[in-house]
């Protein structure tokens, strides 16, 4: 059994990564830590989790941890793990980031978009970017996992397909994020507060947005020449789901073949990637209230002849394959097993 330790496992990111590591057949989580919550019951802060576990919250203790943990998840928030992960893995600890403190390889970005000079710029090129679709074998050979941010989980498995292949204009791409209530954390602010949400579509960050870094910096790694993207989420009334529309103008006139080819040569053998396009049925195209609880990223696209666009849909649970699941995918990754371990559930229909 792997010891899993998790470091800031209080807020959304810690529970559901406990849902799903608690139910794990290769791993034992051994340690959760929480500042607020020490000695209080987990299943009192996770309601959900009573029956699966006794542990308690401790205190934070780099000793304590490497003495009972094999591999770390960091789920504080973003700017609190810069200072605490090399003494992790100075202590010869394998770590999961799930922040945005070691996403981003050039540190002026963190500057530009995060607004703090980062401490350890000579950790960035360490860190693996954890999606594996993109980057699996070097994450299996990691010390250092930085998780993406879970917009720009969904953006990106939309755009990379036809990124890599070249079929659209680089400088001219548009994406429109409707994301739920869980992507702002457990602790409410007056944008979040449930009567200021409810029954609202709030668009939010229309410029300038954080994940903007990261999907430009995977996408035009694959392009090999810059990306630029224009990106507006959107806070929409519901809990937990991501749905990025994506507009493109392509190069060539397309068809729905050459586009089925080119989503099949990079997704066809991937795990948690599905194609969605129907003729028939009310879920046509990628819906995220279908991925409510699963580590799936629904894909599916739509080619407007009249102002030739290719729209791309891209669907996800904002907290499994946006955050803790995709933790947990890297973390098999990590310890060498079938990486769709403790992650193979289908959503629920009707919800």
């Amino acid at each position: 059994m792997t010891k899993i330790g998790i470091i800031g496992g209080s807020g959304y990111v810690g529970g559901e990564l406990l849902r799903l590591l608690l139910l794990h057949p290769h791993v034992e989580v051994t340690m959760v830590t929480s500042r607020q919550n020490v000695d209080e019951y987990i299943f009192n802060i996770h309601p959900n989790l009573r029956g699966l576990t006794q542990l308690r919250f401790v205190q934070q203790d780099i000793s304590a941890i490497q003495n009972n943990c094999d591999i770390i998840f960091t789920a504080t928030p973003h700017g609190s793990s810069v200072n605490l992960i090399p003494e992790l893995l100075a202590a010869g600890l394998k770590v999961i980031d799930m922040s945005a403190d070691f996403r981003l390889k050039n540190p002026i970005d963190y500057e530009t978009y995060y607004g703090w000079k980062h401490a350890n710029p000579e950790i960035l090129n360490e860190a693996v970017y954890g999606l594996p679709e993109l980057h699996r074998a070097e994450i299996k050979n990691a010390k250092l996992v930085a998780c993406p941010g879970c917009m720009a989980t969904s953006t990106i498995l939309g755009l990379a397909p036809i990124i890599k292949a070249g079929l659209v204009d680089t400088n001219k791409i548009t994406v429109d994020l409707k994301v739920g209530s869980s992507g702002g954390g457990s602790k409410p602010t007056s944008a979040s507060h449930h009567p200021e949400r409810f029954s609202g579509v709030r668009p939010y960050q229309v410029t300038k947005h954080r994940h903007i870094a990261e999907i430009e910096q995977e996408l035009s790694a694959i392009s090999e020449q810059p990306v630029k993207i224009g990106f507006t989420p959107h806070a929409v009334n519901m809990v937990r789901g991501i749905l990025s529309t994506i507009y493109t103008y392509y190069k060539q006139f397309l068809t729905n073949k050459d586009l089925w080819k080119t989503l099949r040569s990079m997704y066809e053998n991937e795990p948690f990637i599905r194609l969605v396009k129907y003729q028939k049925g009310s879920y046509q195209l990628p819906d995220p209230k279908i991925n409510t609880g699963t580590n799936f990223c629904d894909i599916g696209f739509e080619i407007d002849e009249h102002t030739n666009r290719l729209i791309m849909f891209s669907a996800i649970d904002n907290m499994c394959k946006g955050a803790s699941g995709q933790g947990v995918q890297c973390l098999n990754l990590l310890i060498g097993i079938d990486e769709t371990t403790g992650l193979k559930s289908t959503g629920f229909h009707p919800m």
